[in-house]
């Protein structure tokens, strides 16, 4: 049973050499699509021998199920450039190629924020379907949290270890991007005909704040937790507000 690992990169020069090189124990093909980054990310991908395209940006559904028609493999294993796969999973996956069992396959994902691993505030444990039969699955979605959609009657197996997320470097990085998710979700709120209350930014804003940092134990990270809980209810705020402006706009 072949392996294909994907990934869809955009300026991943700090993550995607780390990310590669975790593929490499199990995977029989590595295939990057580029949305023509401008910084190192396609000179590193040649230089580490995948197989590599590029193509402009149509969404993340688009562009992961076009992806994945170059794959080979009998299984495809999609990976976000700022993740990596530790030793045990990569070695779970192994065992899976040599065994040649049907299925869909969940890992699990563990955060590092600012450089420190983070076990709760919600973000741990983080399951994600990332390991899948390559002519059975396809991703949907317009706009973003896009979701894995395959045949029915699949069993679901958790594998052991972890997927590495090396999610942000400062608090700024981690503002801007939850900021750009909350707008593409309020997009997708207002296309589906959702509407947003004066009070409903402030009232989702503290209730995500009280959420991540005390009921889902997000003190005992620490600042972190605090800083976590904190962007995350500000961007909620951020949503709610860019919902009532498209409302009003019509």
């Amino acid at each position: 049973m072949k392996v294909s690992a994907t990934i869809i990169t955009l300026n991943e020069e700090r993550n995607i050499a780390r990310c590669i090189l975790s593929l490499k124990p199990f995977a029989d093909e590595i295939i990057v699509l580029d949305s023509f980054s401008t910084d190192r990310t396609p000179e590193i991908c040649k230089e580490l021998n995948v197989t590599f395209h590029q193509r402009a940006w149509a969404g993340y559904s688009d562009s992961k199920n076009h992806l994945n028609s170059f794959a080979t493999g009998d299984l495809i294993f999609s990976i976000d450039a700022d993740e990596a796969v530790d030793e045990e999973l990569s070695k779970a996956i192994i065992e899976i190629k040599k065994k040649g069992k049907p299925g869909l396959f969940e890992v699990n994902r563990k955060t590092n924020y600012c450089g420190k691993w983070i076990h709760h505030s919600g973000w741990y444990p983080d399951v994600k379907l990332r390991l899948f039969p390559a002519n059975s699955c396809k991703w949907m979605g317009e706009f973003v949290h896009e979701e894995l959609k395959c045949e029915e009657g699949l069993p679901v197996i958790r594998l052991q270890g972890h997927l590495e997320h090396y999610s942000y470097y400062n608090f700024v990085e981690h503002r801007a991007r939850a900021d750009k998710y909350s707008a593409l979700t309020a997009q997708k709120m207002h296309v589906a005909g959702k509407k947003a209350s004066f009070l409903k930014p402030w009232l989702s804003g503290f209730g995500r704040f009280i959420s991540m940092f005390v009921i889902k134990l997000g003190f005992l990270d620490g600042k972190m937790g605090f800083m976590i809980a904190l962007i995350s209810a500000k961007s909620n705020i951020f949503k709610y507000k860019e919902l009532r402006r498209l409302n009003q706009q019509g």
